[in-house]
């Protein structure tokens, strides 16, 4: 209920037109976009590790679980995200007009569009296929070589910071669920539509679901590293 109760008082104030919270994040999010996506990944996508972590456990917290290397790593991944997001909206409708011999330009015009459009969602479906297929991989791969850097390091900064043994952790990750759980199912069944609604939405709400979805992200990616 405390948790609840934090949220809440968290996220009220951007549904106040009065407080201006909502104007100020999007006019933040605008000028400084990595530097915020850092922040946004680090708060959201570690407090989606700490629900799993809960919903295991029955506790937020356990000595080891290093919250802030935590952080440190998902403020690193969420400007790696934010920089895919760029590179993938830009390059994607670029490739499917040479793919298809379109006029240059035209698939991105109608993936610019504000209005919705048939168009413009088979453009934002082949943005977050790509997307996903070639960038979520690595990076859910990195991620979890991080996970078990910190662990065996006791969840501290310090540790974080010492040399990761790259061919340790790969050894150490469960391929039956990395493959089989995360790659296989969550990223045809759950990421794909999930960002495909991302790349539809304005740019304003775009902040707003990619952040919900960072909580996702934590969460679904947790609980797969401790699935049985």
């Amino acid at each position: 209920m405390i948790v609840i109760l934090c949220v809440a008082v968290v996220l009220v104030p951007f549904f106040i037109p009065a407080t201006g919270f909502y104007d100020a994040f999007n006019t933040a999010t605008e000028r400084l976009p990595f530097v915020m996506a850092f922040f946004k990944f680090a708060i959201l996508a570690t407090f989606g590790e700490m629900l799993a972590l809960r919903i295991r456990k029955g506790l937020y917290y356990e000595k080891g679980f290093g919250v802030l290397p935590r952080m440190m790593v998902w403020g690193f991944l969420g400007i790696c995200i934010a920089m895919a997001m760029i590179i993938f909206k830009t390059g994607t409708p670029r490739f499917m007009e040479i793919l298809a011999g379109c006029e240059k330009g035209s698939l991105a015009a109608i993936f610019a569009e504000s209005s919705f459009s048939w168009g413009k969602l088979g453009v934002a479906f082949c943005v977050s296929v790509l997307m996903n297929t070639i960038f979520a991989p690595v990076m859910m791969t990195f991620h979890k070589c991080t996970d078990i850097h910190i662990l065996k390091n006791g969840g501290t900064v310090r540790g974080l910071l010492k040399p990761m043994k790259m061919a340790e952790c790969l050894k150490a990750i469960n391929w039956e669920v990395q493959w089989g759980l995360v790659f296989k199912k969550t990223i045809p069944l759950f990421w794909f539509p999930a960002h495909t609604i991302t790349f539809i939405l304005p740019a304003n709400l775009q902040v707003l679901f990619a952040a919900l979805l960072g909580v996702a992200l934590g969460l679904i990616l947790a609980l797969a590293g401790n699935k049985k």
